[in-house]
């Protein structure tokens, strides 16, 4: 079974970046790079951190919005749960969630999973493709949502429908470029149908200088 190691953001400054994901959500299995290649508007996907309770909600938005993050949607209450979305500094949409609608214990600044969100074209297209390279689907709703199993590894994947993402995340839906995001696993190296890159996970000693575990 194919799974995913991290997940490595294309950046125009790595060092803030790094800075930022460490001061705001201190996530080891996200890393950043330098990248020059040009993106505008919605890049195709989001990262969500689900944690146990909405007080580790707030105090995880309350890091990120004071290291220079936006608001996109204000943490709230929902038929689902509670949770809002920030963008960061260097354009990253990011998601903080839980299933819960009251804090059952003390507050902690814990994350139970990352998830990464594809905002695609064809949800059963790019489930097909995925498949074929090994992943295994834990969860389908037909054409407008698949969960992958990547346990035991880090990092959740999950495919949405582009507009359904973009709703989700409260932004519009028109983007182009870059999709500033590179998965690193044991599936090999391909891009996929709608222009995520994966390439195989490099090895510890030759991470580079931002990698986020670097600021833990």
């Amino acid at each position: 079974m194919a799974a995913v190691e991290s997940v490595v953001l294309e950046v125009e400054d790595p060092a803030a970046s790094a800075a930022f994901i460490a001061a705001a959500f201190g996530v080891p299995s996200v890393g950043v790079r330098a990248t020059t290649s040009p993106a505008t508007g919605f890049r195709g996907c989001t990262l969500s951190l689900v944690v146990a309770q909405p007080g580790t909600v707030d105090s995880l938005i309350g890091t990120a919005l004071g290291n220079g993050a936006t608001t996109l949607k204000p943490a709230a209450k929902s038929f689902w749960g509670y949770g809002g979305v920030v963008r960061a500094p260097d354009g990253t949409i990011w998601k903080v969630a839980t299933s819960a609608k009251k804090n059952t214990g003390p507050v902690t600044r814990r994350i139970d999973d990352v998830a990464v969100l594809l905002g695609v074209a064809d949800v059963k297209a790019s489930k097909r493709f995925y498949v074929e390279r090994g992943l295994t689907v834990a969860k389908s709703f037909g054409g407008k949502y698949v969960q992958f199993d990547t346990s035991p590894s880090g990092v959740t994947l999950a495919l949405y429908g582009r507009r359904a993402l973009a709703k989700d995340a409260g932004v519009p839906v028109e983007g182009s470029g870059s999709h500033r995001l590179v998965f690193t696993g044991d599936a090999g190296t391909f891009t996929d149908p709608d222009g995520f890159a994966w390439e195989p996970a490099p090895a510890a000693a030759g991470r580079t200088a931002t990698d986020t575990e670097r600021h833990q």
